[in-house]
């Protein structure tokens, strides 16, 4: 078994959608980023190559590369899942948390598990995925941006 973390931030920024687990997210405002900057995506990447020994998102997938322009970080997992696959693994369980005072995202927590579940190709009651604020404290307390953890566990097939 093999253990990772993973952790992203992006700032706020006008005219771009908000996805957070490959789910767009009504708001008025989006992330800034290379990609459709999905945190949450983006953090549970690095977990799983963290796990694997094998660097991060930045050097799998480096914003000087203008293929990931804008890319779905959906493919990015997917991706991250083929080389993880590929090296005898699959996950068994992954806990994530998107921190963010704004907006409010629990209507939206099961669509994100079906999609990181199915991405994962693992059982929906294998990830889990919750929300916090900051109670208006640090960047994500003053409405600046979202941060993500994810912590996952990998296991031999």
């Amino acid at each position: 078994m093999r253990l990772g973390i993973g952790y992203d931030v992006h700032a706020f920024s006008e005219k771009r959608d908000l996805i957070l687990g490959g789910v767009k997210i009504p708001y008025h405002l989006g992330l800034r980023g290379h990609s459709d900057a999905d945190v949450l995506l983006h953090a549970i990447c690095d977990a799983i190559l963290g796990a694997l020994s094998k660097g991060d998102i930045g050097k799998h997938f480096p914003d000087t590369d203008n293929r990931y322009k804008g890319i779905s970080s959906t493919k990015l997992l997917s991706s991250v899942v083929k080389l993880m696959r590929d090296e005898g693994y699959t996950v068994s369980n992954l806990d994530c948390i998107i921190i963010a005072q704004e907006p409010k995202l629990s209507p939206y927590m099961s669509e994100m598990i079906s999609n990181i579940s199915r991405t994962l190709k693992i059982p929906p009651g294998d990830v889990n995925v919750k929300a916090t604020t900051t109670e208006f404290l640090g960047f994500e307390g003053k409405r600046e941006g979202i941060a993500a953890y994810a912590v996952v566990l990998l296991k031999r097939f």
